[in-house]
């Protein structure tokens, strides 16, 4: 019985769903969880009627004019059919009715519930009723007797019970089911069938077997099974001649048997697996209409029956074998999955073929003409090979009852065998939607809902018309459109609305935009497609508005309406998204199998430079999935969501590749709940969506309220502390990373914002350091700070040093040094930048300044520009001023090492000779700032292998050199204003530099023939306190010199370290309290010489100035901070 299986469509909203035919075959009648009735003249109906009967519809049949339905307000409704008029309320029980169904005569319904009873009601008077009382648990089907003596249920205590309706007393029961408590957790819904006409069968799904009882003796007389069904039938239904019985399975599977032979001579699969929930036999035997779980409706065509009497009809008992080629010449294109997996047992080959007169009721299959119908029952011999069958039986079909009938095999020629395809089958793709968006088949629905507002579109007999509804007023009022062209796609943005509808017979495809912010009076535009295409996907964008086509081409037009661009698809369209100047495609890149959609993705940048972002590339989906939501978040970045409510987004640090961050079936209480995503926000972290509760959308109306569901990142082991940590972490970057984007893209960004998120993602992964040492992750600790800033690592330096972990210290302060390096080569190269485009400005001063003035001026610049460095330098009296010239010398002659004598005399200042070069001294610096606190980066700084030794070696200079550093005062030729330098960035470039000032300048003085004068008084305003280090560096300097005459100041500073480190802790603590009372003396003593030289006006100023100092002074470090108490000093 060959069949064609039709592509299944959408009927309801996803759960369970019932369908049947009415009594002319005219119409097919389905219901399902949205409550409706749907009337449907043909599967290809795109605007079937539907009646409401309530929140769900369970059940209905239909029968002489009436459609009774079951309902969740616990009533069983008639209306009249097909006009749907109410009429009336047969019967009413305590909770929802889950099944009903006519008598063959449609005078009496019969309806089970789940308060365990079962009615049965005259349909011409409802007070006439009778209940029968005896299940123990809710009722999942009732059938009546075609005689109406009988009627058969199934119950959820495991019993399938016979009542005589008269008595209302309950015949026999069998107890053949699994047990539950409720018709949803029931394993099957078990929907019984009474053979048609004379009622000699009851069929009774059992587990993946149909058992057959006889009627009156109430025994089992036969079984039908196929070896490919494993799971559990849901419905079985009779042939309206009662010679076929078909059956759903939970496993998407459609078997149809000869109830007579036990043949399977039919078997289908769902497209996708789902469950059949339900199964209706056309009045003329030629179509059956089965639902599914997920609300789709499906058809089988062709069942073909005989149109003569089957009983008149007889196959000759004997046949010559030349003939018998003949059986198959019109079957050869039949290539459906037959008997795929049978065992050698149930295959049909080892199936007695009748011919003689006593099983003449299989004859029907073979009509007077010869051919054979039925392909699955009828094998020729064992070279035969059927392209949707396994290998035939090698047995010979002898009829046991008469072997003078039988066919040989041996008669016919043999065959060759044709290959049978055994691969994945492919799937349907998934049609062309437009997110934000309910299905096009309803009269209400939304057209569009995003972050802008929302297009609903109105289209019943009352009323064709779009209304559009913004979020926020302040961007436009409300509109209310006629929809005269029969639009079925739009889009909305802070510009316009963009509408686009089919083509027709008559009329083209055409593009409607309504420019709502445009200043001039002409608002609307509309375009007409060329003959042949149709829009599939529409989007908007700032300043642009693109449609793609049927054609696979999309076209980017303009605001204002004007084409801008053109270009080809790869494949069909599936949707599109637009934000700013992004557009996002996404379509058929190749045909995907076993329920798989193989989607391809675009994202161009429409700026004035335009470029594609993501060209091709696969659309990753959760497993036999489809797409459900495309668009961009509130920031921009693209983000979609599968049909299973797996929510991703794009990550542009990792190459583009998309990440998953939420998955909303998680917060699903059941499995028919979905969340319908309309927006996605990245600060605050937030997926907004619209819960609907047993369906994928929502209605219209009333108007749907909207939920907020936290983002979690799918990590491992995110139920302990470091895996929470962890999916904080990555989210936090995550879901940052459009600073970047925006900045990039020229876009102002909230640097509060981002300030927040970098404090937010150190302090997780300083906690996360923190956590490592606790389990003794010393590894784990470095990789952590790895990803630490500068300042994040000094403070992981003290954690570790407290918890007396001294060697992951020592590796967390090379790791700083290494950070600082970093930090400085950047400014360096900025600063070059800097200075590159300085002196590219001060080349053509000095150009014009030459033409107009010449040489002479030039030099009286040069003279003016010293003299006044002379006098800046005068007033000045903080030594870190003075380091800074001397830093700058250093930078002239970077790699001058020669040795730092212990002391070096004062020279009078206005003697001393200058070392900046004449040609460049004498150029004006219009970017110099005077009196900068922080020295400039020394780019001939030798690179140190520890930061302990870097930190010694820049504080000895001061004590060493006394006031030497104050001795010069040269013109100093200042960087371009470079950025300032935290604390510990300006200590480390003071090692070198400090030491080499004092060493040229005590050189440069010697040369100088001019009596010495009292240095001026020494300004220990910002020197910084020494350490307990230092202050034993300096007492044991000399012997250290003495022992190895031939080390640097740097090799000095090493060796004494490795002394010092070997010291007692109470030694070097005792050398750290000294330290802290020195600095305390000197503070006074700062002090009272700040007093006694204030005089005069100058009382107020030197008040500012203890302010300052009193900022800027140095907090005490913890004395248990063994390496970082002289590695970094926190302002």
């Amino acid at each position: 019985m060959p069949c064609e299986r039709k592509p299944m469509r959408y009927g309801h909203s996803e759960g369970h769903t019932e369908v049947c035919f009415d009594d002319t075959g005219k119409f097919i009648v389905t219901c399902g969880n949205d409550g409706d009735v749907r009337i449907w003249e043909s599967l290809d109906d795109d605007d079937p009627k539907f009646i409401t009967v309530g929140e769900k519809a369970y059940s209905l049949a239909v029968k002489n004019g009436k459609l009774v339905t079951a309902g969740s307000n616990n009533t069983v409704q008639i209306h009249t059919f097909p006009d749907g008029d109410p009429d009336g309320i047969l019967t009413r029980f305590t909770t929802n009715a889950t099944h009903v169904a006519f008598n063959s005569s449609g005078s009496r319904v019969a309806a089970g519930s789940s308060d365990f009873l079962v009615k049965v009601v005259e349909v011409s008077d409802s007070s006439r009723q009778k209940t029968l009382r005896g299940h123990e648990a809710p009722v999942l089907s009732v059938t009546f007797d075609p005689k109406d003596d009988f009627l058969a249920s199934s119950s959820c205590d495991g019993s399938v019970a016979v009542w005589n309706v008269e008595d209302q007393t309950r015949v026999i029961s069998w107890p053949l089911l699994q047990k539950t408590n409720d018709v949803d957790n029931a394993k099957s819904l078990c929907r019984l069938a009474w053979q048609p006409g004379d009622a000699q069968l009851l069929a009774v799904p059992v587990e993946s077997r149909v058992h057959l009882y006889e009627r009156s003796s109430w025994e089992h007389v036969s079984t039908l099974s196929d070896d490919l069904l494993t799971q559990p039938l849901n419905v079985v239904v009779w042939s309206p001649c009662g010679r076929f019985l078909a059956a759903g399975s939970v496993g998407g599977f459609l078997t149809v048997w000869d109830v007579s032979s036990k043949l399977c001579i039919e078997r289908q699969k769902h497209e996708k697996g789902f469950t059949v929930c339900a199964l209706a036999w056309h009045p003329s035997g030629s179509q059956i209409a089965y639902t599914d779980t997920e609300g789709c409706l499906g058809l089988l065509d062709g069942l073909g029956t005989p149109s003569t009497d089957p009983r008149t009809t007889k196959v000759p008992g004997k046949k010559p074998a030349k003939d018998y080629d003949a059986l198959f010449d019109d079957d050869d294109d039949d290539d459906r999955v037959m008997d795929e997996g049978l065992s050698e047992t149930a295959s049909p080959a080892k199936k007695a073929v009748a011919t003689g007169d006593e099983d003449d009721e299989d004859d029907f299959l073979m009509p007077a003409t010869g051919r054979v119908r039925n392909r699955g029952a009828f094998l020729d011999d064992e070279n035969s090979m059927d392209t949707g069958s396994l290998k035939l039986g090698h047995d010979k079909f002898v009829d046991e009852d008469d072997a003078g009938s039988a066919v040989l095999a041996a008669a016919a020629p043999p065959l060759p065998p044709r290959p049978v395809y055994e691969g994945p089958l492919p799937t349907l793709p998934q049609k062309a939607f437009q997110p934000g968006s309910t299905p096009a088949h309803l009269t209400h629905r939304f057209m569009v809902w995003n972050s802008v507002g929302i297009v609903r579109g109105y289209n019943d007999e009352l009323d064709n018309a779009i209304d559009v509804e913004f979020h926020d007023s302040a961007v436009h009022h409300a509109m209310h459109l006629t929809n005269s062209l029969g639009h079925t796609a739009a889009d909305l943005s802070q510009e316009a609305v963009l509408l686009a509808c089919p083509s027709t017979d008559e009329l083209a495809s055409k593009l409607q935009c309504l420019h709502f912010s445009s200043w001039d009076t002409n608002k609307e535009w509309m375009v007409d497609l060329p003959l042949g295409e149709d829009a599939r996907a529409l989007c908007l964008g700032r300043g642009w508005a693109a449609v793609a086509t049927s054609s696979l081409t999309l076209r980017l037009f303009s605001i204002g309406g004007v084409q801008r661009e053109m270009f080809s698809l790869p494949g069909p369209v599936v949707c599109m998204a637009g934000h700013g100047e992004q557009l996002l495609i996404v379509y058929h890149r190749a045909t995907g199998f076993d329920g798989e959609q193989a989607l391809g993705v675009q994202l161009l940048q429409l700026s004035r430079r335009k470029r594609r972002i993501i060209g091709g590339e696969p659309l990753p989906l959760s497993l036999r999935s489809h797409l459900s939501w495309l668009g961009f978040t509130a920031e921009g970045t693209p983000c979609y969501v599968d049909s299973d409510g797996v929510v991703r987004m794009l990550n542009r640090s990792l190459g583009n590749t998309w990440t998953p961050v939420c998955n909303t079936r998680d917060t699903c209480k059941s499995k028919s709940d979905h969340y319908w995503v309309v927006g996605v926000h990245e600060n605050p972290q937030q997926l907004r969506c619209i819960p609907c509760k047993g369906s994928r959308y929502p209605p219209t109306l009333p108007r749907p309220a909207v939920a907020i569901l936290p983002f979690k990142l799918p990590l491992c082991q995110t139920a302990t502390e470091k895996g929470q940590m962890e999916e904080q972490f990555l989210r936090s970057v995550l879901f940052h990373n459009h600073h970047s984007f925006l900045s990039s893209s020229g876009y102002e960004i909230d640097e509060e914002a981002q300030t927040r998120s970098q404090k937010e993602q150190q302090e997780l992964l300083m906690k996360m350091f923190a956590l490592s040492c606790k389990l003794e992750r010393e590894f784990r600790c470095v990789e952590l700070a790895e990803m630490m800033t500068h300042n994040v690592v000094t403070l992981a330096i003290r954690y570790a040093s407290r918890s007396r972990r001294l060697a992951l210290a020592q590796r967390l302060s090379e790791l700083a040094l290494e950070k600082a390096s970093q930090i400085q080569e950047e400014e360096e190269e900025e600063e070059e930048e800097e200075q590159s485009y300085s002196s590219t400005r001060q080349t053509a001063g000095e150009r014009r300044t030459a033409v107009s003035s010449g040489r002479q001026q030039q030099e009286e610049e040069e003279e003016e520009q010293q003299e006044q460095d002379e006098e800046e330098l005068g007033e000045e009296e903080d030594q870190h001023q003075t380091e800074e010239a001397a830093e700058t010398k250093t930078r002239l002659k970077a790699f001058d090492k020669e040795a730092v004598p212990p002391a070096t005399p004062s020279l009078t200042p206005s003697l001393t000779p200058s070392l900046t070069p004449v040609g460049r001294a004498g150029r004006a610096n219009p970017f110099k700032v005077a009196g900068s606190g922080k020295p400039p980066a020394s780019s001939g700084q030798p690179r140190v292998t520890n930061i302990l030794d870097n930190m010694a070696a820049s504080r000895k200079s001061a004590p060493l050199g006394g006031s030497a550093g104050k001795t010069t005062k040269t013109p100093v030729l200042k960087p371009l204003a470079p950025r300032p330098k935290t604390k510990t960035q300006s200590t480390l470039l003071q090692m070198c530099s400090s030491n080499k000032a004092t060493q040229k300048k005590s050189q440069e003085n010697k040369e100088v023939a001019v009596q010495p004068v009292a240095p001026p008084p020494e300004n220990t305003e910002n020197q910084r306190p020494k350490t307990g280090f230092q202050l034993w560096l300096e007492e044991n300097r000399k012997s250290i010199s003495a022992e190895q005459p031939d080390l640097e100041e740097t090799d000095v500073i090493r060796e004494a370290m490795g002394r010092f480190r070997t010291l007692s802790a109470e030694e070097r603590l005792s050398w750290t309290e000294r330290a802290k009372g020195q600095t305390g003396d000197a503070a006074d003593v700062k002090k009272r010489k700040r007093a006694e030289t204030a005089a005069g006006g100058e009382e107020v100023e030197n008040e500012k100035a203890e302010d300052d100092k009193n900022a800027k002074k140095k907090k005490p470090v913890d004395t248990s901070s063994k390496l970082s108490a002289f590695a970094f000093n926190k302002s």
